[in-house]
């Protein structure tokens, strides 16, 4: 193996300057809708809102390359290999563009035609017999699109073909809302956008596959505001289809655990032959686009069922350096010791405690009482334990009032934005102890300048220790030490819950209610559920809860589903049931 990442990936995610006729300023990190591709032995990742693009040697260090030569404010970038070189292009509130490079790493991309058609989530795909086609929708009325396109010219060739609609009564995953609950909005622009969009659903996000024969065209839905946020596929024997929905949908999904969502992303091939899903996960607490990347194993099964293991998909994950098995060789094997442990702190900011930094959501933070650099932040996991890495999940909290006013203000939807072009210091010193006197240094970025939001420290070898502390040093436009997660992974000493065996019943066509027994000693559950005991390809991690009631299904088909009892010793797998 390569290496050990987990997720949210630590990347310099840019900072945006967003203003909102009802919500203000806000100025946050965002980067979302990644495409990566592998282009002349290289991983290359774009994503909205960067300013520039990532690159990779190894899908574990990601290095931010700035450009100004392509559209900094433009949605949702595709990039893709057609015929020897990479070509771009994004959503614009007017005709797209495409634009072409050989050489990424030299910033040569050129503006190479325009398009005669006004897309949103773009994706472009180059068939085996060289033919291209464009795909895309965004919308809650209209579908998903696509089209061929001239290979000289870029424009389209024939009458766009509607490709993919919602289906809110057949496709629970589809619903709009956290947990599948409908939204109710409040104020002037909750009426807004109730007037607006409803309760309808955004179907977005194309991206094709070719997988021998078959053609798997997938799609994000609801919206990339919740939880549920996800990506799911149809199935053709060329291009433009005809396509058939595969109700194995959602085939990327994490409504749940400390980072949720995983909806319009791309599918790739790293150089063994590996595959991956590289996808949206959502913050949307500072703003609904405040968001990050989450990298998932993937792949198609002997039925050519598109998959991902999503399985503890915020734990530590392994990267491979050869061909491996997705379910099997993925996990680093690391728990969570962090949970729910005594934190705490050099000062607090009222109504951030402590406490918010081990609560397992990415949603929630401590802040310190200052913006004054060694400001700390200390957990005791009560008892020693074998750690093994270390995550520091930095959060912005009311940077507003401090980051500069940026001028080249560009539209919105709502408002407008623009995307602050220098990255900001996210300095951290990490130290452990096994008495609380006696530390250790295992990772000090202080005074280097680096920006790591998600720092993500895995050492060398393990060590033993029972209490961990991050020391702020610069922080972003000087704000206040904030820390939405200090995240344990190693191995304790406690022994494995008992196995679960939950129950339950289908509450509607859609919905299944679970619950089950509390193991004791478990710190959560991971349940697994899917279309056939073989293939529980879905997956949903809860903490502090017995119960949990699913509105992902797809009408018409049975449903089997397992509850995984973990502690931080291991998982005891729990036996699929059958609800019809």
């Amino acid at each position: 193996m390569t290496g050990v990442v987990c997720n949210p990936l630590d990347l310099a995610y840019r900072y945006q300057d967003v203003r909102t006729p009802f919500a203000g300023r806000s100025v946050h990190r965002e980067a979302a809708d990644p495409t990566v591709v592998f282009f002349r032995d290289r991983y290359f990742m774009f994503a909205s809102m960067t300013r520039g693009f990532w690159h990779s040697d190894d899908l574990v260090e990601w290095t931010l390359q700035p450009t100004d030569r392509l559209p900094a404010v433009d949605y949702a970038p595709d990039v893709r290999e057609v015929d020897g070189a990479l070509l771009f292009t994004a959503s614009r509130r007017s005709n797209g563009r495409f634009f072409r490079s050989v050489d990424p790493l030299a910033d040569d991309f050129v503006e190479i035609a325009p398009s005669d058609i006004a897309f949103w989530d773009p994706d472009t795909f180059q068939d085996d017999d060289g033919r291209l086609y464009l795909y895309w929708g965004c919308s809650h009325k209209a579908p998903i699109q696509g089209v061929e396109l001239d290979r000289g010219t870029f424009q389209r060739i024939g009458d766009p073909v509607p490709l993919i609609a919602a289906n809110t009564s057949a496709r629970g995953w589809e619903r709009t809302g956290d947990d599948y609950v409908p939204v109710v909005r409040r104020g002037v622009m909750g009426k807004v956008m109730d007037a607006y969009i409803g309760d309808a659903p955004f179907i977005e996000g194309a991206y094709l596959n070719r997988v021998d024969d078959r053609y798997y065209l997938q799609y994000a839905g609801p919206g990339t505001q919740f939880n549920t946020y996800a990506d799911g596929y149809y199935v053709g024997p060329g291009p433009l289809g005809p396509f058939e929905y595969d109700a194995n949908s959602p085939f990327s999904s994490k409504p749940g655990g400390f980072i949720t969502g995983a909806g319009h992303g791309s599918t790739f091939q790293d150089r063994h032959g590996n595959w991956w899903h590289v996808a949206t996960m959502r913050i949307s607490v500072n703003a609904d686009f405040e968001r990050r990347i989450g990298l998932f194993p993937a792949g198609f099964d002997q039925d050519g069922v598109l998959f991902c293991n999503q399985n503890f998909a915020d734990f530590p994950m392994n990267m491979p350096d050869r061909a491996f098995d997705p379910w099997t060789e993925a996990s680093a094997g690391w728990m969570l010791l962090s949970h729910r442990v005594a934190a705490t702190a050099s000062s607090s900011l009222a109504g951030h405690g402590p406490a918010l930094a081990t609560d397992e959501s990415v949603r929630t933070w401590w802040v310190a009482g200052t913006d004054r650099p060694g400001e700390w932040l200390q957990l005791d996991l009560g008892a020693a334990a074998d750690v093994h890495a270390v995550q520091v999940n930095l959060a912005d909290h009311g940077l507003a009032t401090r980051a500069p006013k940026l001028q080249d203000l560009a539209k919105a939807t709502f408002g407008k934005r623009a995307v602050f072009a220098d990255p900001q210091p996210a300095e951290v010193r990490v130290e452990l102890s096994l008495d609380g006197v006696e530390w250790t240094l295992v990772h000090d970025s202080i005074g280097t300048g680096a920006d790591a939001p998600h720092a993500f420290i895995a050492l060398p070898e393990a060590q033993r220790a029972r209490f961990v502390r991050v020391t702020a040093g610069a922080m972003p436009f000087g704000g206040p030490f904030a820390v939405s997660g200090l995240r344990v992974f190693g191995l304790g000493d406690a022994d494995l819950a008992a196995a679960v065996a939950p129950s339950g019943e289908r509450r509607d066509p859609l919905t299944v209610a679970l619950r089950w027994d509390a193991s004791a000693g478990a710190v959560g559950y991971n349940i697994r559920y899917g279309l056939a005991p073989d293939k529980l390809y879905h997956s949903w991690l809860v903490y502090d809860r017995t119960e949990l009631e699913i509105g992902s299904l797809n009408a018409g088909h049975p449903y089997w589903f397992a509850v995984d009892a973990f502690t931080v010793s291991g998982i005891t797998p729990g036996d699929a049931m059958r609800i019809d």
